[in-house]
């Protein structure tokens, strides 16, 4: 069964709503020029995450020992990269127990042969819609085009997923496609989540 992940968290109450509704996935912003940035969690009371939902940290370009110190404070399960990471520097946040998932956006043209040198340091791909800054466009992009991509590497997809086009996306043919993130397209606001729009998408794509 494809996979959910709720990205863009940041409110405690909201966390805790959206917990009750299981995704597989939950994702904190530490971006500080998104509208969803989660620094506040790190500097107070971290909500109670139910230890079946992979929590996930989103960075954008961190310094390597900043994410490091992040994760000595309060270990995040999963490390999500959106910025220009190398794959050097996917390599060296490999850890036991630590899933990687790297960043891509995906649009025509898309240098396919540019993961092959990411593939053994992470384990996922996400592609994203194509934007000037680092997703969070709330714009699809054109799924075709994946049919290109050539490695068996599982991914997640993301960019302007939403109630209009949800159940085209978990129902596209493809053995790869692991995950859905969902993000701005389940809001009533940058942050908080819909609760009764994501039970009823949840219940879609497990159906």
């Amino acid at each position: 069964m494809i996979k959910v992940k709720i990205c863009g968290m940041r409110d405690p109450e909201n966390i805790r709503a959206v917990c009750q509704l299981q995704p597989d996935y939950m994702g904190f912003i530490f971006y500080p020029k998104s509208p969803r940035y989660a620094g506040n969690l790190l500097n107070g009371e971290f909500p109670k995450i139910p230890e079946h939902i992979r929590t996930t940290a989103v960075l954008v370009n961190t310094p390597l020992q900043e994410v490091q110190q992040m994760q000595a404070g309060r270990r995040f399960d999963v490390l999500q990269l959106h910025g220009t990471e190398s794959p050097e520097y996917c390599a060296a946040l490999r850890l036991p127990g630590v899933e990687i998932i790297k960043a891509f956006g995906a649009g025509a043209g898309f240098p396919w042969d540019s993961l092959q040198a990411y593939a053994p340091y992470v384990d996922y791909f996400l592609f994203d819609t194509r934007t000037p800054g680092y997703g969070g466009s709330g714009k699809t992009f054109d799924w075709s085009i994946l049919e290109a991509y050539p490695l068996e590497k599982p991914y997640f997809l993301s960019g302007g997923l939403s109630r209009e086009n949800i159940k085209r996306a978990s129902q596209i043919k493809d053995a790869r496609l692991y995950a859905l993130d969902l993000n701005s397209g389940f809001e009533h606001s940058p942050g908080i989540k819909d609760i009764s729009l994501l039970k009823h998408t949840l219940t879609q794509i497990r159906q």
